[in-house]
C-alpha cells in the first residue's frame, strides 16, 4: 500500500513539473515581441517567453475610453521594466514607441511607462484564449487607453 502511496505522490509531482513547464497553463499563440532602438541586446519574446516570466497584477485599473463606456479591470503580465533592463535599455533612454501589427504607433515617455506590463491576462483569464489574434497589450494603469496598444509586435526604446 505505501508503495501505491509513493508511486500516486511521485506521478502528482512529475504532473505538476509538467505542467508548469508549459507556461503556467497559456496557451499556444504564435506571436513575437520585439524589443529594439536604443538598447545593447535587441529582443525577440514569444508568446510563450512572456507567459514563462514572473507576472505582475494590477488590480481594478480604470481604462478610460475616447470613445465608449469606460472599463475596470485588472490585468496580469510581465512588468516593462526587467525586460528593457534585459535589453540593456540606453541610460540616455527618453521613452518608447509601442507599435502594433497594424501600424499603429505611440511614443511614450520613461513617465509614462512607470508600472506598466505587457498584459497576457483580463480578470484571470488568458486574453489569448478567447482572442488569439489579439493576444497581449501594453497596459499603462496611469494613461488613457489610447496609450494601451494592442497586438503588440514592437517595443523601441528612443533617446
Amino acid at each position: 500500500m505505501k508503495r501505491h502511496v509513493s508511486l500516486l505522490v511521485f506521478i502528482a509531482v512529475l504532473l505538476s513539473l509538467a505542467l508548469a513547464a508549459c507556461g503556467s497553463g497559456a496557451p499556444k499563440v504564435d506571436w513575437e515581441v520585439k524589443v529594439t532602438g536604443a538598447v545593447s541586446s535587441p529582443l525577440t519574446l514569444s508568446y510563450a517567453d512572456l507567459a514563462k516570466r514572473d507576472m505582475v497584477t494590477l488590480e481594478d485599473v480604470l481604462m478610460r475610453k475616447s470613445q465608449g463606456e469606460d472599463q475596470t479591470n485588472s490585468w496580469e503580465g510581465p512588468a516593462l521594466a526587467p525586460i528593457l533592463e534585459e535589453a540593456g535599455m540606453s541610460a540616455n533612454a527618453a521613452g518608447l514607441v509601442c507599435t502594433a501589427t497594424d501600424g499603429y504607433a505611440r511614443e511614450m515617455t520613461m513617465e509614462d511607462l512607470k508600472d506598466g506590463i505587457i498584459a497576457l491576462k483580463m480578470d484571470g483569464e488568458w486574453v489569448a484564449a478567447e482572442d488569439a489574434s489579439n493576444p497581449l497589450r501594453i497596459v499603462l494603469p496611469d494613461k488613457p487607453a489610447n496609450f494601451w496598444i494592442s497586438q503588440l509586435v514592437e517595443i523601441s526604446v528612443v533617446e
